[in-house]
């Protein structure tokens, strides 16, 4: 095709593509980078105005100028045990994988521990090797969020960070999921009903602790048994231990999440108490864990696949400029009913 007169008069910009096409810078930018979330009319009117000024992107120009990387993080602030034994990462691991195989961005994993490992993590993610990040995982004091707000660094959380305001954040509706699983014990004629809870200084173990009060308080049971774990096996044996020992006549748990459920259970076992005879057992996540316990495991689901690819979603647009609701997107939880309770 012969290059129309307006491409002759010099090398075309990309507002130059945006204009003769009718849409915005950002979305040109997206075509021209190959990226998604285009409408096939808006693709088509850049590919043709492209073609008609003989658009040629020059990639290095194009670096130095936006400072893009090519390349996202995923930032988990949790020592390396919780990220390789916790199938809840693993699943976060892939689901942003998948998210981002239409995109031309790389994803780097950042391990953010605490003390040394988090400066460190900090001075990467805000000196320019990324150009945004996904958030997993929240505690109270991480000031490695605050510090990533703070950058300007675009970047979306996965579940509602404590310490700081950040209007990107996708979540599940903990307090109900934990509401709706103590409501199912008590309807099912469970009269001392115990909880492991999360950490309290993490929003899921907030939350979750938060909706089993709920549901004991409006039954007008006692809301007295409660232990606290780390999201592990063997917090959440630890846990169920110093539950029977204090509360030898509960009949039911509620445990914050899977992998401290299934802990719990093994442990039951082992002290002779039969589930769900003499105690209910329900969980929390359903990511996979619970259908492998015996028996398999009662647990309240979250869509892990959707929030992740959610996330990603989010993530893309803010960096492609588009605008995006300043506003959480926050899922319902919803019962997976087993033999566990």
């Amino acid at each position: 095709m012969t290059p129309s007169p307006l491409a002759r008069r010099g090398a075309p910009t990309i507002r130059q593509v945006a204009a003769a096409a009718g849409v915005s810078r950002a979305t040109a930018s997206r075509v021209i980078n190959g990226g998604n979330l285009v409408s096939p009319q808006a693709r088509a009117a850049v590919e043709r105005a492209i073609a008609e000024l003989a658009f040629v992107p020059n990639p290095v120009a194009r670096n130095l100028a936006t400072r893009r990387t090519g390349s996202v993080a995923l930032v988990v602030p949790e020592p390396n045990n919780r990220l390789l034994t916790d199938p809840f990462f693993g699943g976060i691991v892939n689901g942003l994988s998948l998210a981002l195989d239409d995109s031309d961005l790389q994803m780097v994993l950042v391990i953010a521990r605490r003390g040394a490992s988090t400066e460190r993590a900090s001075r990467y993610l805000t000196q320019g090797h990324v150009d945004g990040a996904v958030v997993a995982s929240h505690h109270r004091d991480d000031a490695l969020n605050r510090e990533l707000v703070d950058s300007g660094l675009p970047c979306v959380f996965l579940g509602r960070p404590l310490d700081v305001r950040h209007p990107y954040y996708v979540d599940v509706d903990h307090t109900a999921g934990a509401r709706m699983a103590t409501e199912h014990l008590i309807a099912s004629g469970r009269t001392r009903i115990a909880t492991i809870a999360g950490p309290p200084d993490m929003t899921a173990g907030v939350d979750r602790l938060a909706g089993w009060r709920e549901a004991m308080r409006t039954a007008g049971q006692a809301d007295d048994a409660v232990e606290f774990g780390d999201f592990t096996a063997r917090g959440g044996a630890a846990a169920m231990a110093r539950l029977l020992e204090a509360h030898p006549d509960l009949d039911a748990v509620f445990v914050a999440n899977d992998l401290m459920a299934s802990a719990a259970l093994t442990h039951l076992a082992q002290r002779g108490r039969r589930v769900p005879e003499e105690i209910a057992v329900f969980g929390f996540d359903d990511i996979g864990v619970a259908e492998t316990t015996d028996p398999p495991l009662s647990t309240v689901a979250q869509p892990l696949d959707q929030m992740v690819a959610r996330a990603a979603v989010m993530l893309l647009a803010l960096l492609a400029g588009e605008e995006v609701p300043p506003q959480p997107i926050l899922y319902e939880a919803r019962l997976s009913l087993r033999e566990s309770a």
